[in-house]
This record gives C-alpha cells, structure tokens and sequence, in this order.
C-alpha cells in the first residue's frame, strides 16, 4: 500500500500494521524471543546465536527499535539489548484487543 493511502486508516490500524510488518521476519522473531530470555544480550551474541551476519542482525535490531520493543545500553563499547516490557505489555493489549473483537460468527 502507498504511504499516501495511511491516511483514511486509524492511527490504532496504522500502528497495528507497522508493528504486524516489522514482526513478519522470522529472524526478527528468534531474536525476540533469544532477547527475551537474556538479562541482557550483546549483538555478537546473537550473530551466534541468530546465524545472521552482524551486519543483518543490525538491520534487524533497527527495525525492532523502530517500533519500541526494545531497549538499549552501552557497555563499554558493546551495546546491550533488553525487552522495553512497558511497550511490549501495549503492545499484547492492542493485538488482543482486535484480536478479541473479531466477529467469529461470520460464514
């Protein structure tokens, strides 16, 4: 869809699409989830955990900053990723939120 056409959606419809579009990537799933179970986790953790190049885990990174999942620290000169909890908490409500309203009854 064109940027153009965004516009006559709502701004809840927008966001559930953009967060939808960014979560559509398999790898941007495994490191999700691999995030999830760390305290914390550097980027070459997940370049062997992933099985990506360090470069395209970055992209990847990027695109799940984007929509707020995650957080970031530096340590040293190693930047350590956490789930941002407020966000991902918003996030479930939201999906659960369309989810839950969808007509079942329809043929």
């Amino acid at each position: 869809m064109g940027v153009s056409k965004t516009h006559i959606f709502s701004l809840q419809h927008n966001e559930l699409a953009q967060v939808a579009k960014v979560m559509a990537h398999p790898a941007r799933i495994a490191i999700l989830e691999y995030i999830s179970k760390q305290e914390g986790c550097i980027c070459n953790d997940l370049v062997d955990e992933i099985g990506l190049a360090q470069p395209t885990i970055s992209q990847h990174l990027n695109e799940i900053k984007k929509i707020g999942l995650l957080k970031g620290t530096y340590e040293g000169k190693n930047l350590c990723y956490c789930i941002n909890q407020e966000r991902w908490l918003e996030l479930q409500r939201a999906f659960q939120s369309f989810f839950s309203n969808i007509n079942l009854n329809c043929c």
